[in-house]
């Protein structure tokens, strides 16, 4: 009888067939590196500390310079994104969310196309109850429809209230990439932040000391190395962000903030004294008057460190949190998670990338893959409920390098879920899908009728034996494509997505007629 090894979640992958794990990205996609462990900074905060007392309050000459220098509290006013990028290749189309031909997720494959796709006949999503003649297959709770035993959706359901679901929808992307690869530029953060988004710590930040601040790297052409992300990984990350040395221990926060109000006095006005006949001398006034300013804010908003602490948010830890204690302490991808999503749904960081390792799962059974997608979709579901629970909009996007397919043979055991195994990678099985939660209701699809709003929320489609149609759309087969699809998604949420072709001059989404074919939603928010 053959046996087959399950993985657990936190186990590594490594396969014969793969070259031996040489780059920090092997290591991630093989799941032996889960986190890093350097702590980043700011140079900015170098006059700040932990508090002793809270309730600071900036004078109001200084309130009035917080505005002429940019220094904003809730940073740039977007809604704010948060990307999970599942290194290695994990399935996301069919076995999580539902991917159709050209009619939508629901214009059904056959019955071979979902076999490849880790999905048996007997629990293919064009099989309808006899009773009720509609599948008992497929689930659209969260708008987005999702096959009913998919990981994914079942740790999404774990962590968001009923409420909370109802304010979600979401799109699918069947799109082709290269699988096992640094090569995939699928990052979109560099584009997010070119929209507009900001925070008022940091523009960026992601769970990776890269460039991108994840697995993949991004686009190069909307690189800007000026906003790279912030490496934050864990909450010891972000209550280091702000640190004022001693100053606390010698002041109290109230104090402490006057001070550093009457240093940017008394440096303004020996500046307004100086002759300066020369422009650079401006702008490093300025910078210098705005430091001080930037630092009293600061000291002000966070002097105490609770503010940022995920541990200490009653919404995130603790008996009413979305993580018992326990489970928080005995999971860093909770931990990880947590640290990214308070910075970002609360307007500290503009947008923010998750890297989950490991999900390079075609290991010959299904367990491995089903307990780190059950994994990944806690830790998605953590974010949309944090946004519910701050009630700020999200808009959550989901990629991973590649993906893998089945032969049809079945796991039969508990956590297989009498699935088909996975075995082997497969490129053309690819997809990405992104949801968008709105607190004031579920977001509405694009088209005028529910045919139209169908093609919208699925943009481009598969073959019927479950291989991406790389025809249908600009992003099926362009990773580049795929993130300027993103982008342009995030910018009509905002209702800007007429100022796309400007801010990406030679785009190669087409003309504005397939612009509106391929955004999902009307607009959310208009800052």
């Amino acid at each position: 009888m053959r046996k087959t090894k399950h993985f657990q979640p936190n186990e590594p992958l490594l396969f014969g067939d793969h070259k031996a794990p040489m780059t920090r990205r092997d290591f991630i996609s093989a799941g032996l590196k889960t986190g890093g462990h350097a702590v980043a900074g700011l140079s900015v905060f170098s006059l700040l500390a932990n508090s002793k007392q809270a309730n600071a309050a900036l004078s109001s000459d200084i309130e009035a310079l917080r505005d002429s220098c940019g220094i904003s509290a809730q940073g740039a006013g977007k809604i704010p994104f948060i990307s999970f990028d599942l290194a290695g290749g994990a399935n996301i189309s069919g076995s999580n969310v539902l991917v159709g031909g050209l009619g939508g997720q629901q214009d059904f494959l056959s019955t071979a196309g979902y076999s490849k796709l880790g999905i048996p006949g007997d629990m293919a999503p064009n099989i309808a109850n006899p009773d009720t003649m509609q599948s008992d297959f497929v689930n659209t709770d969260l708008g987005l429809a999702f096959h009913s035993d998919s990981a994914f959706l079942r740790g999404i359901l774990e962590k968001v209230s009923a409420d909370t679901a109802a304010k979600i929808n979401g799109a699918v992307i069947p799109s082709r990439s290269d699988n096992d690869t640094s090569n995939n530029p699928h990052n979109p953060m560099y584009a997010i932040a070119a929209a507009g988004a900001n925070g008022s710590l940091m523009p960026l930040v992601g769970s990776r000391n890269t460039d991108s601040g994840g697995n993949s790297m991004a686009p190069a052409s909307f690189i800007d190395l000026s906003v790279r992300p912030t490496k934050i990984d864990r909450p010891s990350d972000v209550t280091g962000l702000v640190d004022v040395g001693d100053l606390f221990d010698i002041l109290s926060q109230q104090d402490a903030v006057a001070v550093m109000e009457s240093i940017q006095r008394v440096s303004a006005q020996k500046m307004a004294k100086v002759n300066s006949q020369v422009t650079r001398d401006d702008v490093i006034k300025d910078m210098v008057n705005c430091g001080y300013v930037k630092s009293a804010d600061l000291a002000d908003r966070f002097g105490d460190p609770t503010t940022l602490d995920p541990v200490a948010d009653v919404d995130i830890v603790g008996p009413g949190g979305i993580f018992t204690l326990a489970e928080f302490d005995g999971e860093r991808e909770f931990q990880k998670t947590a640290s990214i999503m308070k910075l970002v749904v609360n307007g500290y960081s503009g947008a923010g990338t998750v890297t989950m390792g490991g999900f390079d799962y075609h290991t010959g059974d299904r367990s491995t893959g089903e307990l780190r997608d059950l994994r990944a979709g806690r830790c998605m579901g953590a974010c949309l409920e944090y946004a519910a629970r701050r009630n700020q909009p999200l808009m959550m996007y989901v990629f991973s390098d590649g993906s893998v397919a089945s032969n049809g043979r079945i796991d039969e055991s508990m956590d297989g879920r009498g699935k088909g195994e996975w075995t082997g990678d497969n490129s053309s099985t690819g997809a990405s899908f992104f949801l968008v939660f709105n607190p004031s209701g579920k977001p509405e699809l694009m088209g005028g009728n529910a045919d139209t709003q169908a093609r919208n929320q699925q943009i481009g489609f598969m073959r019927p034996d479950a291989s991406v149609e790389t025809a249908s759309a600009p992003s099926a087969n362009n990773v580049n494509l795929l993130v300027q699809t993103v982008l342009l998604n995030y910018m009509a949420l905002h209702g800007e997505q007429n100022q796309f072709s400007t801010l990406v001059p030679g785009q190669g989404l087409g003309n504005s007629t397939m612009l509106d074919s391929l955004t999902a939603f009307q607009p959310i928010y208009t800052g």
